[in-house]
């Protein structure tokens, strides 16, 4: 569910000559995921040896010092130690051909003296201005957090008085596209309902984009409040009919719906995207297990992985004082490495700093409210009519156990108008896929299946006739 995302820093140089001039700039794009990054180290030669900048141009960072550049043998090394970063290369003419490491994961990137541009990545259904519809930026107040959250309002019509649904992203700092891995499904959700008559609010998540606020210290109930703002602004624009007012969550977004519409009478409807039905702890080692299953890791490692991190949840889960949970998680984290010797830790970072890393991990406010949350219970409080859907082979929001658990839910509560739909062939951002895995996401070329498009479009109908 989680976003990932590379900060690339860095710091100056020393060490080894050659007769070989490598100054200059060397140009090179590091691909992770599905997401492009263009990469530009600047070195230029000292009295000890060599030192560097490194340029980032798609994160609007530059003259980065780079901590230790050497030149020896042909072999290139950027080191940036305090990030656990690091870049070997091996210089080939008028070429560097190397790999980029962080975290332990190693990604190949080569470096070129040439400008090199991203690949354009092939997105079929993205839509291309100018649209047929009324689109503005907007921006509303959250007074509760003092912040300003950033938008777009897509209207049918300029003029007019139209049904309207909000858009809540999954979990991870995203924009108001949602934007991952080269796809922006919100775009093409927004895109598609306003073109069928439903206008739609979708705004960059607090702390990202134009959107201010930290995202890093908000948990899910924070980010429901970001959402009731929403709905406070749309009832001062005459363009949307107030009775009419949807949400549509994804992923965690579907956790977050429930919460609004529980607490409020303004929600006329909800959709739920691989909403979840079962406490968060369950679900991350549902999770952990399939995806895992899906990557060929074997029953016996999957099973002492489960072990492990049960016993790190459950210790979140009773906790009641944060700071005596990091001295526990401290203890317990030391003691299952010790347990496990062979537990492989990222490269250039020790024991102690893994640690410390995974103690703030699971001890922070969003974790810990994921892990103790059951949506269930907030579930039974909804009254408005509601629609779930899940894809067959959705490995991050598995739609058996949470299809049921959400309806099991919403029935014991009284709720009778819930619809819920499984859509075969279909992963967590419903795409047509082949086996479901996080994996495929970035190489499938659709962003979100036209059946599910059209399945959601005629249900948000029916609510509003």
């Amino acid at each position: 569910m989680k976003n990932f995302i590379i900060l690339l820093v860095t710091l100056i140089t020393t060490l080894t000559s050659t007769a070989q001039d490598i100054t200059g700039q060397w140009n090179g794009v590091l691909k992770v995921q599905g997401t492009q990054l263009r990469v530009v180290f600047n070195i230029t030669q000292t009295e000890n040896g060599f030192s560097s900048t490194m340029d980032s141009p798609d994160q609007g960072a530059k003259g980065i010092p780079v901590t230790n550049t050497t030149f020896e043998n042909q072999k290139i090394k950027f080191e940036v130690t305090n990030h656990t970063i690091e870049y070997d290369g091996e210089l080939s003419g008028d070429e560097i051909i190397g790999t980029f490491k962080q975290g332990g994961q190693e990604f190949p990137m080569n470096l070129s003296r040439k400008a090199i541009e991203k690949e354009i990545i092939k997105r079929p259904q993205e839509p291309i201005k100018p649209y047929p519809y009324y689109s503005e930026d907007v921006v509303f107040e959250n007074t509760k957090a003092n912040i300003s959250l950033a938008g777009t309002l897509t209207l049918p019509e300029k003029d007019g008085i139209f049904p309207v649904v909000i858009l809540i992203t999954g979990s991870g700092p995203q924009n108001r596209d949602e934007e991952l891995l080269g796809h922006k499904p919100f775009l093409i959700i927004s895109d598609y309902l306003t073109k069928n008559e439903i206008a739609v609010l979708r705004y960059d998540d607090r702390g990202v984009g134009q959107s201010t606020g930290d995202f890093n210290t908000a948990t899910s109930a924070d980010f429901a409040t970001d959402v009731e703002s929403a709905i406070a602004y749309l009832k001062t624009r005459k363009e949307i009919k107030k009775n009419k007012i949807g949400l549509i969550g994804h992923s965690e977004g579907g956790l977050i719906a429930p919460i609004v519409a529980s607490k409020s009478k303004d929600v006329n409807f909800i959709v739920l995207l691989a909403g979840t039905g079962i406490q968060g702890d369950k679900l991350l080692l549902l999770q952990q297990e399939l995806i895992a299953k899906a990557n060929g890791v074997s029953e016996a490692e999957i099973e002492k992985t489960t072990q492990n991190d049960s016993k790190v949840f459950e210790m979140v889960v009773k906790s009641n004082d944060n700071q005596k949970l990091k001295t526990d998680l401290t203890k317990l984290i030391n003691k299952l490495l010790e347990n496990e010797p062979n537990t492989e830790i990222p490269n250039g970072m020790s024991k102690e700093e893994f640690i410390s890393e995974q103690v703030n991990q699971f001890s922070s406010p969003w974790m810990v409210y994921l892990l103790k949350f059951n949506p269930a219970k907030t579930l039974e409080k909804v009254k408005c009519s509601v629609l779930a859907v899940n894809g067959e082979k959705d490995l991050q929001v598995p739609p058996k156990e949470n299809l049921i658990a959400i309806k099991n839910a919403l029935t014991k509560g009284g709720n009778k108008n819930v619809t819920t739909k499984e859509f075969p062939n279909l992963n967590h951002l419903f795409q047509e896929c082949e086996t479901g895995s996080p994996n495929e996401y970035a190489t499938i070329e659709q962003t979100f299946s036209p059946v599910v498009l059209e399945e959601i479009t005629k249900w948000i109908k029916k609510q509003t006739e």
